[in-house]
């Protein structure tokens, strides 16, 4: 399922004035400098489509971008980005929660993290908030180009066993690199059924 479209939308710091919730919607999260904007692009064939910037925390605003005139993706803000003041990170914080609790067309949030780096308490957290309010996700393992296959076998074990203390199943996984396109046609392919259910579901 290539992406053959994708534009821009809308914006804005209120998750009152997103667009309005009659398309499937998939929302792009995870800790600052993980590689969000990149994998954005990569995934939509696209080279400028998400801003990608050398400084972390770029991102402040929920970013909406229509995908072939059928499904929203939403570019979220960073979070766990420690040079910000508290007040601005707790107002991130506001910011995403609440868009994540009034989008009802959410199917899937998509959470990033850095496959060289060890299961970190802000993303576990972050994702055991998301299991409570039974919001569904998937981890996404960016930057694996960079990782032998050894290894990145080696971050998936240790993040499942992490999980695996207090799930009862690891959520589902996509290996990617905005390097080498990998995990493209995996998560495109994952997203497809799940649009098809949706628009199913509302004749």
């Amino acid at each position: 399922m290539p992406v053959k479209q994708a534009e821009f939308l809308v914006s804005n710091s209120d998750p009152a004035l997103c667009p309005p919730p009659n398309r499937p919607e998939y929302a792009f999260i995870g800790r600052s400098n993980v590689g969000k904007s990149s994998l954005i692009n990569m995934l939509t064939s696209r080279t400028t489509l998400a801003k990608i910037s050398g400084k972390p925390g770029k991102t402040q605003l929920i970013n909406h971008f229509l995908i072939d005139k059928s499904w929203y993706l939403v570019d979220l803000p960073g979070y766990g980005y420690a040079q910000v003041s508290k007040t601005e990170r707790e107002k991130f914080a506001t910011l995403i929660d609440g868009y994540l609790t009034s989008r009802p067309n959410l199917l899937c949030i998509f959470v990033l993290v850095d496959a060289r780096i060890e299961p970190q308490k802000r993303d576990l957290d972050f994702m055991s908030n998301l299991g409570e309010r039974g919001l569904p996700f998937v981890i996404v393992f960016t930057k694996t180009e960079k990782l032998s296959g050894p290894k990145l076998q080696a971050t998936i074990d240790t993040y499942r066993t992490t999980l695996l203390e207090e799930w009862e199943e690891a959520p589902q996984f996509f290996i990617t690199s905005a390097i080498t396109s990998a995990g493209r046609e995996e998560i495109l392919s994952f997203i497809r059924p799940l649009n098809e259910a949706y628009i199913k579901g509302k004749k």
